[in-house]
């Protein structure tokens, strides 16, 4: 693959980026705020998932097979959303406000359901749901902010990223302190918590006081486009995107990645709940600390990429990635586990939005939305089968075995981020 591949002709488009980026801070400004709020909440509630899931397995007695059956529609149905969300973003990007609004309906209603539901397959459509919500916030508000922060995409995209690592990591303290209760001995406070179907059915309501915020509060959301985009130019646009040989590249290095997180959190939870038999609450603090560490780290490699470049940013991140992944061969248990994972927690979802930022420098203006979705629907289709691969690998070989296969694609991903010829990013 030679850097030709990076260089994409000139195409039309109602998108002039450098005027959405620097004529209006204030609205930029704005705008980076309540989608990184926005993210937070999204994330806080696609959060409970993973703490509730195994509370499914042991109430429908569940197979590991099934269980991973759970994160692969969830991730299936992320990837089947990602084509219609990036046509409507590009296409009516001043109604992205709806966009977002729906996405956020959408995961509440998920949840609601499978608060209520006495069946796997109900359960398993409900799940679908929230995957298909959540990408219908990904597409627009990535490529949203890729528009209004063209010289500096990076810092913007891990910003928004940055709110989904605090929604992430309040998460499973939250819904763990409400799935398991908590003991305080010393101030004699002790409350034995919630159902888990009662908490599926409770995080129907941030999603939905957020749904309604958004509508209401980003109706500026899309202003830098000048019109909308016609049919004809849209597909003009997605045929030259669909050819990128270097985009094609970042988007299986971002598969890969998403691969191991959907697989490496659903089935640590299973191992710390199982294996270890941690209550819920401690469970929450561990998946907390996976992604602490990364509301400081997430930021700061975003503005090294917007400087140096976004290879040497990905290459790093995803090696070290593999690294602290394989070292729980060796530290599978105890306090030794528990600094490995929040040193993991610096680079495990810090990468995905220098890889988002990589691809999205090489898009035509105008299409940012459909090159966010391509980079998330390649993300969920190999997020979707992972899992199931994982749950063969963990019911036959354990968690050791399973730390095979994920440290793996870590390190195929990184090394397919080293080959990749990928630029510096490009100044409109």
């Amino acid at each position: 693959m030679d850097d030709s591949s990076s260089e994409i002709a000139p195409g039309p488009t109602p998108v002039d980026q450098c005027e959405s980026g620097s004529d209006s801070p204030r609205r930029s400004l704005r705008l980076l705020v309540w989608l990184t709020i926005g993210h937070g909440v999204e994330h806080f509630g696609r959060g409970g998932l993973i703490l509730i899931s195994p509370h499914i397995r042991e109430a429908l007695a569940l197979s590991e097979v099934a269980f991973g059956g759970l994160a692969t529609a969830q991730s299936a149905a992320n990837g089947v959303a990602n084509v219609p969300a990036g046509i409507l973003t590009d296409m009516y990007r001043r109604r992205v406000a709806w966009l977002l609004g729906a996405s956020m309906f959408l995961v509440g209603t998920g949840y609601l359901i499978v608060g209520v539901s006495p069946w796997y397959w109900l359960i398993i459509m409900s799940v679908s749901v929230i995957g298909f919500g959540t990408s219908l916030w990904h597409a627009p508000a990535f490529g949203t902010l890729a528009a209004n922060y063209p010289e500096r995409r990076g810092f913007a995209l891990s910003t928004h990223l940055t709110g989904a690592q605090v929604g992430d990591t309040l998460s499973p303290i939250a819904i763990g302190a409400m799935l398991g209760g908590i003991t305080i001995g010393f101030m004699s406070i002790s409350w034995g918590g919630f159902e888990w179907r009662v908490v599926s059915a409770l995080l129907f309501i941030p999603a939905a006081i957020t749904g309604l915020a958004v509508v209401t509060r980003l109706k500026s959301a899309g202003d830098e486009a000048e019109r909308n985009m016609t049919w004809s130019e849209y597909r003009s646009t997605a045929k030259r995107l669909l050819s990128n040989k270097l985009v094609l590249g970042i988007a299986a290095v971002g598969a890969l990645r998403q691969a191991v997180h959907v697989s490496f959190f659903a089935f640590l939870v299973l191992y710390m709940t199982e294996e270890l038999d941690y209550s819920p609450f401690v469970v929450g603090l561990h998946l907390a600390l996976l992604t602490a560490a990364g509301i400081v780290s997430t930021p700061v490699m975003g503005i090294i990429s917007d400087r140096y470049g976004r290879k040497p940013v990905i290459v790093v991140a995803m090696s070290l990635m593999a690294l602290f992944i394989f070292l729980f061969l060796i530290f599978d248990s105890g306090l030794s586990m528990t600094a490995v994972i929040g040193i993991l927690g610096l680079f495990f979802l810090s990468s995905l939005s220098i890889i988002n930022a990589a691809a999205i420098d090489q898009v035509d203006k105008g299409s940012e939305g459909s090159g966010m979705a391509l980079l998330f629907a390649g993300g969920a289709v190999v997020g979707a089968i992972a899992p199931i691969v994982a749950g063969f690998i963990y019911a036959d070989e354990g968690f050791r075995g399973f730390v095979w296969f994920a440290g793996s694609l870590a390190t195929a991903g990184a090394v397919l981020a080293a080959l990749l010829p990928m630029k510096r990013p490009i100044r409109n």
